[in-house]
């Protein structure tokens, strides 16, 4: 017998999509509204999916009424996975509809379903560990949150909200040298509003760890800037791509550690462009651009968005360039693929 799962799944998630396209004109609107929108839409496409593209999913027999409101979807999903128990899919929808409700432990408890069905899906992950946090009546990560995390970390290294929210587990517990290198590792990785809100945290933390503060951030200098060219190769399919893939521009050590010493993150939209790495794009505060006399220059598609070179990205070449530079590196991302 088919599964009628799948298509309260949908509605579900259709009714929290509407949810949050709503919230911004009761609340006037904000980053994180939008964040939480990106997600929710994210989710619902497979489930839409699923729906859908099933054909068995429009059998008559099997139909479900869509439910006319939260309270209603969440009535039905609960009725639906007590018949069909095994689908993370589900419990991670039940988690986020009971949040959205504000029935945080409800919340917690099918999240924990959700991720003891699938131990390796990062981003149930987080969202377990900080449902998880939001329930407990000091709001503290404990010993299960915190391994939901460090996990989510092990098979997303770049996951900003894994490691912000390590980072406060870590300062909760007392360990405020581990907070700040934590949150120190996201700097590179964060646009320059987030980055330079972050900064004041992490001094907060070294402070409390007695380290000395990270050194001022620079300001970009023309003198020591190395303009660079990106663009797509003619002909490359660029629909092929997530259009909110992330491009990095990198500039590191000849023969030395991956680490760069300079590095943009832009999306696939803003192709082509050009951009100046300078001593403000450094993720490590004693290793400067302006004091080396050769880079090694790339650029990178990345379909996840991630910073680490995953399979399937695109990367061009790396080409080195002696400092300091007169002329723009040209980069051409795909040609390789042709």
């Amino acid at each position: 017998m088919v599964s009628t799962l799948a298509p309260l799944l949908a509605a579900l998630a259709a009714l929290l999509v509407v949810g949050a396209l709503l919230w911004p004109l009761w609340r006037g609107g904000s980053r994180r509204t939008y964040t939480a929108l990106v997600a929710l839409a994210t989710l619902a496409t497979p489930l839409l999916y699923l729906a859908v593209g099933t054909p068995q999913a429009m059998d008559p027999r099997t139909a479900t009424t869509a439910p006319r409101n939260l309270e209603e979807g969440v009535a039905q999903l609960q009725a639906a996975l007590a018949r069909d128990p095994l689908r993370a899919d589900g419990w991670a929808l039940l988690g986020r509809s009971q949040a959205s409700l504000g029935r945080l432990p409800d919340a917690a408890q099918a999240y924990a379903r959700a991720v003891a069905l699938a131990p390796d899906n990062p981003a149930w992950l987080v969202e377990a560990a900080q449902v998880r946090a939001q329930a407990d009546p000091q709001h503290r990560f404990d010993d299960q949150a915190v391994a939901w995390l460090q996990h989510a970390l092990s098979l997303a290294p770049d996951s900003e909200r894994a490691a912000w929210f390590l980072g406060i587990a870590q300062r909760q517990r007392g360990d405020a040298a581990a907070a700040a290198a934590t949150w120190e590792a996201l700097l590179p990785r964060v646009d320059s509003a987030t980055a330079e809100a972050l900064r004041p945290q992490i001094d907060a933390a070294r402070a409390d760890a007695g380290l000395a503060p990270l050194p001022a951030a620079s300001a970009p200098s023309p003198g020591n800037g190395l303009k660079v060219d990106v663009a797509l190769a003619p002909g490359f399919g660029r629909d092929a791509l997530p259009a909110d893939a992330s491009v990095f521009v990198i500039a590191r050590i000849p023969g030395g550690p991956p680490m760069p010493v300079a590095v943009e993150r832009h999306t696939l939209g803003e192709l082509p462009l050009q951009v100046t790495l300078d001593d403000a794009d450094s993720p490590m505060p004693t290793q400067k651009l302006s004091a080396l006399t050769e880079v090694e220059v790339l650029a990178r598609i990345s379909a996840s968005g991630g910073a680490q070179r995953q399979p399937g990205d695109i990367e061009t070449a790396p080409l080195r360039v002696a400092l300091p530079a007169q002329e723009a590196v040209r980069l051409v991302l795909g040609a390789e693929a042709r």
